[in-house]
């Protein structure tokens, strides 16, 4: 009785021919991609503070936000091209400019403090945080060498575990779902920060974890069923486990679930962007990386894995 799971996604005895749909899959994944990349380009990221340099100053305001008052108090400071927008409740502001001289960046920040303090008597100013120009780009480079670094190691470590028809597929399915996340952040306006490089690394490991999951079956089962052909093998080692897929997915699912609703404007980007990439990364690893190493072990991987002919006695 102790052994039986209390909870199984679907029964034990499920047979879905998912190498069914393995084109329209790909077609939809590089439908998808290709939009994505377009969005990169045009409009682009909204690039963080951490990237774009500058300060950015969060405020609560005694009441109601009045941004005409706010504005008029930074302008009569001469503090110009502010940018100040609400956010979760009324009395919530947030208060961007540009990165200037970085031996100047406290003096604009008590500069702003003064300003909102005057136009709405009681406001607080929650935190103010401020990068300069120099720093973003050192950080966006660093960045950008993490997430082609992860993408490396995953390569090598795959292809260290795996034939080279497994990390290929792989690597190309991870690339696919870096580029569908781009997509996301630029529709949701999210900002891209160092948390968001830190998320996309998580979606790549949890990603690649599921795949390696999904590969270990399939290699098992090309010793098991040395006859079967490897679409049907794919679909049986798929099968087989769906419900450890669905049960690790939903697991984290569920615990990324409140940050994203409760998070708070720190919190949020970070917890959707996760929840789209556990979507994501579970669908391709059926939809996607599977066809792959379909199209491209169809022949070499079945060939491996027949038994040797027999001697001939003399």
């Amino acid at each position: 009785m102790f052994g039986r799971p209390l909870l199984r996604f679907v029964r034990k005895d499920t047979h879905i021919n998912f190498m069914r749909g393995r084109y329209a899959g790909l077609i939809v994944s590089a439908a998808l991609s290709l939009l994505s990349i377009v969005l990169f380009m045009h409009p682009g990221l909204t690039l963080g503070l951490d990237f774009r340099g500058g300060i950015v100053v969060e405020a609560k305001t005694s009441g109601p936000a009045d941004f005409a008052r706010l504005r008029s108090a930074l302008a009569a400071h001469n503090v110009t091209h502010a940018s100040i927008q609400a956010f979760g409740a009324p009395d919530d502001v947030l208060i961007r400019l540009d990165a200037g001289d970085e031996q100047q960046t406290n003096a604009i920040v008590d500069t702003v403090r003064h300003a909102v303090a005057e136009a709405q008597p009681g406001t607080t100013v929650l935190r103010a945080d401020a990068v300069g120009a120099s720093v973003s780009s050192e950080l966006f480079r660093n960045g950008m060498l993490a997430l082609g670094l992860s993408l490396a190691m995953i390569l090598g470590y795959i292809w260290f575990r795996f034939e080279w028809e497994f990390a290929l597929s792989a690597v190309i399915t991870l690339v696919l779902d870096l580029t569908k996340t781009m997509g996301f952040l630029v529709i949701t306006g999210f900002e891209f920060d160092l948390v968001m490089v830190a998320a996309i690394l998580t979606i790549l490991g949890y990603s690649t974890n599921d795949k390696v999951v999904v590969y270990d079956r399939v290699r098992e089962n090309l010793r098991k069923y040395r006859t079967m052909p490897l679409r049907e093998l794919i679909d049986l080692s798929i099968n087989e486990t769906l419900n450890r897929t669905l049960g690790t997915s939903s697991t984290v699912f569920l615990a990324s679930l409140p940050l994203a609703l409760f998070g708070g404007t720190t919190l949020s980007g970070f917890a959707w962007t996760m929840l789209f990439g556990i979507v994501v990364g579970t669908s391709s690893s059926i939809f996607i990386a599977a066809p792959l190493l379909l199209f491209m072990g169809e022949g070499r991987l079945k060939r491996d894995a027949k038994p040797p002919a027999p001697r001939k006695s003399a």
